[in-house]
C-alpha cells in the first residue's frame, strides 16, 4: 500500500446485480466506482475489495458466480481482497491489520448495502480512529417495506456525518 488512503469498495458482487431485484441506480454505482478505482490508482492509493460470504446456497456463497466481485471493477494484481461474514468488514477479519500495517490512516467508503454492511463499516472504522469519507453518490441498496432506496440513501448520508466526511465521487479521491 503506497500511500495513507486506501479506497474499500464493500460488497459489490455478481450477485447483487440480479435483474429480478435490481439494487437502485447499480449501473450508476458501478460507473462511480470505476472513477473512484481509477483515481486511487492514479494517486497510488491502496484499493481493497470487501467480499460478502454466505453459507451453502445462498446467493452469495463463496466459490460460486454470485459471489464474485462485478467483472466492471473486478481487482487486479496488488489490490487486496477482504473475505467477511458479517455486515462488519473488520469483525473477524484481518481487515484492521492489514490497514496498519500499511499505515493507512484514512478511508474511502463505496459499495453495498447502504443500511447493513457500508452503515455498520463506517461507524466501526470510525470508532478504530480511522479518517473515513463516505462517497454519497456511491453507494446503494434496494427498497424496503417502509422506504424507498433513494430515502435509505439519503437518510444514511445524513446520520453518517456524524462518523464520515460525507463527499460525492468528484471530491473523493
Amino acid at each position: 500500500m503506497a500511500t495513507h488512503c486506501a479506497l474499500l469498495i464493500i460488497d459489490v458482487q455478481v450477485a447483487m446485480f440480479d435483474e429480478a431485484d435490481p439494487v437502485y441506480q447499480g449501473e450508476r454505482l458501478l460507473q462511480k466506482i470505476q472513477v473512484l478505482i481509477s483515481r486511487a490508482r492514479e494517486a497510488g492509493h491502496s484499493i481493497i475489495y470487501i467480499q460478502h460470504c454466505e453459507g451453502p446456497g445462498g446467493p452469495l456463497e463463496r466459490g460460486t458466480l454470485g459471489w464474485d466481485i462485478h467483472p466492471s471493477i473486478a481487482p487486479i494484481a496488488g489490490d487486496l481482497v477482504i473475505e467477511k461474514e458479517t455486515p462488519d468488514s473488520f469483525h473477524e477479519t484481518n481487515l484492521h491489520l492489514k490497514l496498519q500495517d500499511n499505515g493507512v490512516k484514512e478511508l474511502v467508503l463505496t459499495g453495498m448495502q447502504t443500511e447493513v454492511c457500508v452503515d455498520t463499516t463506517c461507524r466501526r472504522a470510525f470508532s478504530l480512529g480511522y479518517t473515513v469519507k463516505l462517497v454519497q453518490d456511491a453507494h446503494s441498496t434496494w427498497n424496503s417495506k417502509t422506504l424507498q432506496a433513494e430515502q435509505i440513501i439519503a437518510h444514511h448520508n445524513t446520520v453518517l456525518r456524524l462518523f464520515a466526511n460525507v463527499v460525492d465521487t468528484e471530491n473523493a479521491l
